[in-house]
């Protein structure tokens, strides 16, 4: 059994890819190898350290399928809100950094707005979005990057649109955004500056609503958040749009890179599989959510509140800080058979990318609607699309919490 006495094992530094600095610089899309290795043998509970606001502190990282689902379950024994001082990101008052009733509070705010028949509804929008960006992109010639010109005006904008940003303001939620999420030491204090920005901005639009309603989702916070605290209301939009519009962004360039750069059964590229395929566009994009999800570094922290024992039969002590890592539950060789192969055809496929249980992704529904439209659209209307550059050139994102490139070169 692992338990949190036995401090004299070695540690792993996490983010796997961190380096002598702290700085999680991952190499590209794929994992690390530990992932596929910690949810396969061994106990499954991994000691590891990370570095946070200058000190080292001691965790758990949780990778097998079954026990990864148990703490993303039960709040009432794997805490967030008591994990704060372990988290490299701060989430403090937002819906990732609270727990029970409290949560639940926030998250119903704005619940119904995000649910699968709610975002159904917005197909229309989403869809006439993502053709004007592509003609946007059109326009430039034969070449563009990926991201700049497409995926994250795209999805910006979408969850701009919803919350009632004026389109003048959304370039400066695209900077702060980048900030906040940034997790490591080097870019903590940029961070903070950021989020006050971000504060001082939402809180103006709230206030600005509570007497001049616009029928948009800050109207709906401003309404039905008014007995909250100020830091919880701020916190929402922000939780909101920094990561609707990141992860969302960072998807989609992160799963054309992996379509374009790999063979697929017979086929030069999974890019030329699906287009011969496009019935298959649904579960491959499952696929790629499981093998290449753009959380980085795993979920986030929780605090055990009591003794416990996990499904796997570890046990985990009061006080013990855990990682589960849905990174690890998804390379689970008891749920998904030969776990590190692509299989677009793989069925059932309830890979953990999203989360589980209270603190599932707000936003699952609405941000795999934009991902699936962005690749179909860009499958549909430009076959031809290729790496503009080796695909081993392409560089990714370091010190954040979003996996991602920081540039996609594409030519058609």
């Amino acid at each position: 059994m692992i338990t949190s006495s036995h401090e004299s094992v070695t540690r792993l530094r996490h983010p796997f890819h961190a380096d002598a600095d702290g700085v999680n610089r991952p190499p590209g899309p794929d994992k690390h190898p530990y992932y596929g290795r910690f949810a396969a043998g061994g106990s499954g509970v991994v000691p590891v350290v990370r570095q946070v606001n200058g000190e080292s502190v001691p965790a758990l990282l949780i990778c097998r399928y079954a026990d990864v689902r148990e703490v993303l379950r039960r709040q009432d024994v794997f805490s967030r809100a008591a994990a704060g001082a372990a988290d490299p990101v701060d989430v403090t008052g937002t819906m990732l950094g609270l727990d029970g009733d409290e949560h639940a509070r926030v998250r119903g705010t704005v619940r119904d707005v995000f649910t699968r028949q709610a975002v159904a509804g917005l197909r229309g929008r989403i869809e006439a979005e993502a053709v004007a960006q592509l003609t946007a992109l059109l326009g430039g010639g034969g070449r563009a990057d990926l991201l700049r010109d497409f995926a994250i005006p795209f999805t910006l904008h979408v969850v701009c649109d919803l919350l009632g940003i004026p389109e003048q303001d959304r370039a400066r939620f695209r900077r702060w955004g980048e900030m906040f999420l940034a997790d490591s030491e080097l870019t903590r204090d940029e961070a903070a500056r950021s989020a006050q920005a971000m504060s001082g901005y939402l809180w103006e639009q709230i206030e600005r609503r509570r007497g001049c309603p616009a029928g948009d989702l800050l109207t709906r916070i401003a309404e039905t958040a008014v007995d909250q605290p100020v830091d919880v209301q701020i916190k929402l939009p922000i939780s909101l749009v920094v990561g609707g519009w990141e992860t969302a962004a960072s998807s989609i360039a992160t799963f054309v890179h992996v379509l374009c750069s790999r063979p697929y059964r017979g086929y030069a590229s999974g890019w030329a599989y699906l287009l011969d395929h496009p019935e298959r566009l649904d579960p491959a994009i499952t696929e790629l959510e499981r093998l290449h999800s753009t959380a980085n570094a795993d979920d986030m922290p929780r605090r055990v509140l009591a003794d416990v024992e996990l499904p796997s039969g570890a046990r985990l002590t009061a006080g013990d800080v855990v990682i589960p890592s849905h990174d690890a539950a998804n390379r689970d060789p008891r749920v998904f058979p030969d776990p590190e192969r692509t299989d677009f055809d793989r069925d059932p496929n309830p890979h953990l990318s999203f989360g589980y249980g209270p603190h599932y992704c707000i936003g699952a529904h609405l941000g795999a609607l934009e991902v699936r439209t962005a690749i179909g659209l860009l499958l549909r209307e430009l076959p031809a699309l290729r790496l503009a550059v080796p695909a081993e050139e392409v560089r990714w994102k370091a010190g954040h919490a979003i996996l991602g490139p920081q540039e996609l070169p594409i030519a058609w």
